[in-house]
């Protein structure tokens, strides 16, 4: 992004249409690095000089200077002194005091009195006395990985942030809707979905989404922030990244209202660009939650920002969705945090919309609205600071109880699984449904010994060939041969426990 300063846009027409660099600038490009690389060793104040006279002969001077703030962001500048220049001034003005200077002499001898006991000469003194001000630090390194298109790629998506700065809406439709919700979500940003009423909301003829994600504005909270219109700009980043996307943002410029319009037709890339590493959630809340259920074992794959809902002709994404791990089925979970009343509003209506859709709502309960979240049908939870994951998994809990007794209804009496021996798990992995859902199942030719299934015969088979006194890991050999890896349970089956020594491993003894 570029300062306010630099940008450059044009107001015909009561427009505000960004002035990008094209391919007749690619000269000037190339003598604003060739003027970094040139000036390597040099101090910045020579630097600066040189590129004001590259300013005199250009048609835009805000061009120039844009330019050479991006490369400066990539440049090294270094005090380059043989004393520290704070102590360089210390010693001098206190020697100066004791000599009482007043001409050229008292100076030269403050200095030699000043440097001798910090064993420098005067001269390395003198030159270490302002050394620290930015116009006498040398430029010690130049990033040099931009070329002359490199530098104009990144001049143009600079300067379409900037003009985003003072944007008070943002209106975008993309080819790639997820990665843009997620951007938006990520970067805290309120925002609506918009789909048009229509059947089949693929595409448009642009190629482009015909969703539209409108992002609001600070003038909708509580006063505009340049942090607020740096998060527009970050989000540029993101939708630059689409194959196909189109934006217009509402610009407060200056007290009057005009509009940007940008799409994947302008000279915006993003190169080497993660788009929005910094924040991966949409606030610490979800950030705890997340982490703490990612704890647990749960019959449930958690799923961060699932597919939109469509709610009439508005589009809602759900923060996480709850994935039932044996058949198709999901519960959504929206948290409600701290909102504007209008914001607020806005979810209620989208809540009132959704059909056929399981979904949580965890809810602050500063915000007063858990009755008519119920009143919708979805289960509302309540949380203060921090959603409980208990609750939401006591909520899943009764799902989960719903499901297993509907895929135990679909089990038939008795199953007669081929294999001599086979764990629950497996065998349920088979069927599509949990282990809870075998537990009334009868298995006619096998003995539940733990959570594996053994034929009466291979249990005999080991008993014969596993015996007192024979060690843990003998055993254990035993075992594996057919394919049983709970040891535990076989072993106690077998009327064996084991007695450990120490380091030394365990040995087999009869139970008592």
């Amino acid at each position: 992004m570029l300062t306010k300063d630099l940008l450059r846009v044009s107001r015909a027409g009561g427009g505000y249409h960004p002035e990008f660099a094209d391919r007749a600038h690619r000269p000037l490009a190339a003598k604003v690095i060739g003027t970094f690389q040139g000036h390597a060793g040099e101090s910045r104040g020579d630097l600066e000089a040189a590129l004001t006279d590259l300013e005199r002969g250009a048609d835009d001077f805000k061009l120039v200077r844009g330019l050479a703030a991006l490369l400066e962001r990539e440049a090294i500048f270094e005090t380059d002194a043989e004393l520290e220049p704070e102590r360089a001034r210390k010693a001098a003005f206190e020697a100066a005091e004791a000599v009482g200077v007043v001409g050229e002499d008292e100076r030269a001898m403050a200095l030699i009195r000043a440097a001798e006991p910090l064993s420098v000469s005067a001269d390395a003194l003198e030159a270490a006395l302002y050394a620290d001000l930015e116009a006498r630090q040398l430029l010690t390194e130049v990033d040099t990985r931009w070329g002359p298109d490199d530098l104009l790629a990144q001049y143009n998506l600079s300067l379409a942030q900037t003009a985003l700065f003072d944007a008070t809406e943002v209106r975008v439709r993309s080819s790639d809707p997820k990665a843009l919700v997620s951007a938006v979500k990520r970067l805290r940003l309120m925002y609506e979905i918009h789909a048009p009423a229509t059947d089949d909301p693929l595409a448009s003829d642009d190629g482009a989404s015909e969703r539209e994600v409108i992002v609001t504005g600070p003038t909708h909270l509580f006063r505009a922030t340049r942090r607020y219109g740096t998060r527009f700009a970050r989000l540029l980043r993101t939708v630059a990244g689409a194959a196909e996307w189109h934006l217009e943002a509402t610009i407060d410029d200056r007290g009057t209202e005009r509009t940007l319009t940008l799409s994947h037709e302008d000279p915006i890339t993003v190169p080497d660009a993660d788009p929005v590493a910094e924040v991966t959630f949409d606030s610490g809340v979800e950030a705890d939650f997340a982490a703490r259920v990612g704890t647990l074992d749960l019959e449930w794959d958690l799923v961060r920002e699932p597919e939109p809902l469509a709610t009439g002709t508005r589009v809602m994404i759900p923060d996480f969705a709850f994935e039932y791990a044996h058949s198709n089925f999901r519960v959504y979970l929206e948290i409600m945090g701290f909102w504007t009343p209008e914001y607020v509003a806005k979810k209620l209506s989208q809540l009132e919309g959704l059909e056929d859709v399981e979904l949580v709502v965890a809810v602050d309960e500063s915000l007063g609205v858990g009755e008519e979240i119920a009143a919708r049908d979805f289960r509302a939870i309540p949380y203060t600071g921090t959603v409980r994951v208990k609750d939401v998994v006591d909520v899943l809990g009764e799902y989960e109880r719903d499901l297993v007794a509907a895929s135990a209804a679909d089990l038939p009496a008795e199953l007669r699984p081929d294999d001599d021996t086979v764990t629950l798990e497996a065998l349920a992995d088979r069927r599509g449904v949990s282990e809870d859902a075998l537990a009334d199942v009868v298995f006619p030719e096998h003995d539940r010994v733990g959570r594996t299934l053994v034929r009466p015969g291979v249990l005999e088979e080991l008993s014969e060939g596993i015996s007192a006194g024979m060690s843990l890991a003998g055993a254990e050999d035993e075992l594996e041969a057919y394919g049983i890896d709970d040891s535990s349970a076989l072993l106690s089956e077998l009327g064996y426990r084991v007695e450990w020594e120490g380091l030394a491993g365990g040995t087999l003894v009869e139970r008592e």
